[in-house]
């Protein structure tokens, strides 16, 4: 396989997890050109091509935390917030603010099952945590989105699922 093959298959999953990690447009372009530029040069080290998507995002991951320890934590950029006058929320809006109430061990393996598509194992291996762990957290995210999400338990009443 190509790098270009394999950035063209990939390239739309990694920018939304960089979004989801960086929540601001620019900065996700910014981690994914600089986790591609990194992936790029060590390409040529990539035994497995089965593994590139685990690979792909881990790099996204690491770098993400690079520019955090170099930049410090993402600004929520001011000028690209809309005001409204509108008292109901927008499709999603309730779900993803009760991500971003999720502290990160358990907001992040969430994230790669639900956008990266990835299972425990490789959740695990990513993160450096074993497997076990990985279901812990998974588990754990799932039971305060529902919290978070449906408080009284209207939900799981009416046979909803998270």
């Amino acid at each position: 396989m190509r790098f270009d093959d394999l950035v063209r298959v990939h390239a739309a999953d990694l920018y939304r997890y960089a979004f989801w990690l960086t929540r601001e447009p620019r900065q996700a372009e910014d981690v994914v050109q600089e986790a591609l530029l990194r992936s790029w040069r060590a390409f040529p080290q990539l035994r497995d091509p089965a593994a590139a998507k685990a690979w792909l995002f881990s790099i996204v991951r690491n770098e993400f935390y690079r520019a955090i320890a170099k930049n410090g934590p993402p600004l929520e950029n001011v000028d690209d917030l809309e005001l409204s006058d509108e008292s109901a929320s927008p499709p999603g809006l309730e779900m993803r603010e009760a991500l971003t109430r999720l502290p990160p061990s358990y907001a992040e393996p969430l994230a790669l099952q639900v956008l990266g598509g990835f299972s425990c194992a490789e959740i695990a291996a990513m993160m450096g945590i074993t497997e076990g762990a990985a279901m812990t957290r998974l588990t754990r995210a799932r039971q305060a989105l529902k919290r978070v999400v449906a408080p009284d338990g209207a939900r799981e009443r009416k046979g909803g699922r998270l």
